[in-house]
């Protein structure tokens, strides 16, 4: 019995690193993570927040490109658009993407609402992204934005 928890201690903290390293992988053209989805009917990213407008949350297909990914798990990215970024997050962690996702055009289906999102949660996606402590330190004050929990992902 010892010497199994011997083993096991180091193989299931060798397993946790490796679950911890950052998603690689090809985000092409086509692919999709999450819950298959379609380019029609999305509308482009600029518009979204237009979409929301007097409404809480609403079900959206949204069309835009991807400016940064999560390095950490891939749980996160943000979409460009002309007033700034938006945030997409896995619904429940359900699907991860790779970094290669960067840069990409995408189609995100999933629920969209403006959120206000803790200090303590800009912090540590600023960890994610391999921000500077210097960066991190400096986020003081919570942010109001766009949140796109997405259920799923195409690559166009």
């Amino acid at each position: 019995m010892k010497k199994i928890t011997l083993f096991l201690i180091p193989a299931l903290f060798s397993a946790t690193l490796l679950l911890a390293q950052a998603p690689e992988g090809p985000a092409d053209k086509g692919m999709t993570f999450g819950i298959k989805t379609t380019e029609e009917g999305a509308i482009n990213a600029d518009d979204l927040a237009v979409t929301l407008k007097d409404k809480e949350s609403t079900a959206v297909k949204v069309k835009g490109e991807v400016v940064e990914v999560c390095k950490a798990e891939g749980c996160w990215l943000k979409m460009k658009t002309a007033t700034g970024n938006i945030m997409i997050r896995m619904n429940n962690h359900a699907f991860f993407v790779p970094l290669a996702m960067n840069g990409k055009t995408i189609v995100v289906n999933g629920t969209a609402a403006i959120k206000e999102t803790s200090v303590d949660m800009l912090k540590h996606y600023a960890e994610d992204a391999g921000k500077s402590k210097e960066e991190i330190e400096a986020i003081t004050a919570p942010k109001k934005e766009v949140l796109v929990k997405a259920d799923g992902i195409l690559v166009i």
